[in-house]
């Protein structure tokens, strides 16, 4: 099977298993279909840590709103007492106006904190470094487990106006956020190898050749956005090594070009007297002043 590191820009994404028979089209769909997904689960995770903190989200009219506000032109949330956390909740105001308030109960904070841990591990970038894999899965695997913690602490589920029902209903409405641009169509996604784009009516083994056992760099990109800038020749880790191997070394020509051109007279091959020393034994005579 051939591994295929997967990067957008410099930044390492995942893993995936593919074969060297794998058409380019139907790949760019899996590897962006992957990326997305992991986009997702980011997004729920933030948004789930605000629930902990802060309960379910406020009307959309009713945003940013102050109490006085809301009370003056007469606002009022419906879904505020259908939608109530399990076992009770304690009142913490959310200092953004987002959401209302009603702060789950310990306990039901860390089913969600622990749902979000658990999913984001799922999905680490450390994982390449660990050679393990990722894929469609394991996606769904980590959005049915926020999907059950959400449901366990809110049981009669979240109001319909809720970021995070919608992105489990995939619902979402990106539209201005910076997500929005993170995202990659699958109509737009494109697969690139050694500064090449790989054509998706073509197979794998067109580009990398047929060896199956080969681990090969291929960057994602949006079409428009133009070639990738090509891997660089040494490692970060190499590249450390050769800056501190020429530091050391512009050091000790420093350091010779400050001694004195005669230092060498101090030397015991200089000394013309060295021979006679020896005959006589006393080449190893030191002495020292009396103070």
């Amino acid at each position: 099977m051939v591994l295929l590191n997967i990067k957008r820009g410099d930044s390492m994404q995942f893993l995936i298993e593919t074969t060297v028979n794998e058409e380019i089209g139907k790949l760019t769909l899996d590897v962006v279909a992957i990326y997305n997904g992991c986009l997702k689960i980011q997004r729920i995770c933030a948004e789930i840590e605000e629930l902990a903190n802060y309960g379910c989200m406020l009307h959309p009219d009713m945003i940013g709103l102050t109490d006085e506000q809301i009370e003056e032109l007469k606002l009022v949330d419906n879904f505020v007492e259908i939608c109530t956390p399990s076992g009770g909740f304690n009142l913490t105001k959310d200092p953004v106006g987002r959401r209302n308030g009603r702060q789950p109960l310990p306990s039901m904070q860390e089913i969600l904190r622990k749902a979000v841990s658990d999913s984001l591990a799922m999905i680490d970038k450390k994982l390449v470094s660990q050679n393990k894999t990722l894929n469609q899965k394991i996606i769904k695997e980590a959005l049915d487990l926020l999907r059950g913690a959400v449901t366990i602490v809110y049981p009669m589920q979240l109001p319909p106006h809720d970021t995070i029902r919608n992105e489990f209903q995939n619902t979402e409405d990106l539209t201005g956020t910076q997500a929005s641009l993170e995202v990659i169509e699958p109509a737009k996604a494109q697969l690139w190898f050694a500064g090449k784009q790989m054509l998706p009516d073509k197979c794998l083994y067109d580009f990398i050749g047929k060896n199956e056992k080969c681990k090969v760099i291929v960057k994602l990109q949006k079409s428009g956005e133009g070639a990738p800038g090509r891997e660089p020749v040494f490692s970060e880790e190499e590249r450390k090594k050769m800056m501190l191997h020429a530091y050391r070394r512009q050091e000790e020509l420093k350091k010779l070009e400050q001694d004195d051109e005669d230092s060498y007279l101090n030397s015991s091959w200089s000394n013309n007297m060295s021979l006679k020393s020896q005959i006589h034994g006393t080449s190893d005579i030191k002495f020292r002043l009396k103070k």
